[in-house]
């Protein structure tokens, strides 16, 4: 059973469990896909019944976000800790190196996958990387179609959210992958072109302020999230 938070459903996972739960979709019958909301996310969520729909219709949902546990937390339901799509990534492409997995990779500027591959390929031997794709596409189909050909078992969407968990519900299940997972950005950052914040801030769950840092633009943006422990704190109240 999921825990509820804010209307979308968490799966309680540890992040190897997490990793357990993911290769077992990958060797399971017919097409899954995973997300990785974070606040940003649960906020869009609370707009966009369409998009909320897809959160919630994965076959896993995982807490990608200091804000997110903390609003477990407010409304009484603590999860065990947050799994950040990256880290889920990266121990799940172990997993496919030493088991023969294809992978394709999704997303990004034009020549980003390329690179993310070569280094990919390098961190992870014996990683199969069948094919690569830039986000900057007009038409679903020939993607398809290339995902399809290459026989992938996992494909990484990297298109941003919400339009990466539209496109692996209406496409997912026509290229003949067994598993989609939503990652985001974070094509850039394994093709080295982002700089992922330093472990000390990833322990503490600053991450959001390191990007800041380095991204000051994005404060509009910032400034919105802890709207979601708002929101927590207001739904705790309610209940009461």
């Amino acid at each position: 059973m999921r825990t509820d938070v804010l209307g979308v459903g968490f799966d309680d996972l540890t992040l190897e469990e997490a990793v357990e739960a993911g290769a077992g979709l990958v060797e399971a019958e017919g097409f899954h896909y995973a997300v990785t909301p974070n606040p940003e996310f649960l906020l869009a969520a609370r707009k966009n019944p369409e998009f909320r729909q897809a959160l919630l219709g994965a076959d896993l949902v995982l807490a990608d976000g200091i804000g997110v546990i903390y609003s477990a937390k407010i409304l009484g339901r603590p999860l065990k800790g947050k799994v950040p799509g990256i880290d889920f990534a990266q121990r799940l492409l172990a997993w496919m190196a030493n088991h023969g997995k294809r992978l394709f990779l999704l997303g990004a500027k034009p020549g980003v996958a390329e690179l993310a591959a070569a280094n990919l390929k390098s961190t992870y031997p014996g990683l199969i990387i069948c094919g690569t794709h830039d986000g900057y596409f007009k038409e679903d189909g020939p993607v398809v179609e290339e995902i399809r050909a290459a026989s992938a078992d996992v494909v990484f969407v990297c298109l941003g959210a919400p339009k990466q968990e539209f496109w692996m519900v209406n496409n997912g299940p026509a290229t003949g992958a067994h598993l989609m997972i939503g990652l985001g950005g974070s094509l850039d950052v394994f093709a080295g072109v982002v700089e992922r914040a330093p472990k000390a801030f990833q322990k503490l769950g600053l991450e959001w302020l390191h990007r800041l840092m380095k991204e000051p633009k994005r404060i509009g943006r910032m400034a919105k999230l802890p709207l979601v422990l708002w929101y927590a704190l207001g739904a705790r109240i309610r209940r009461r």
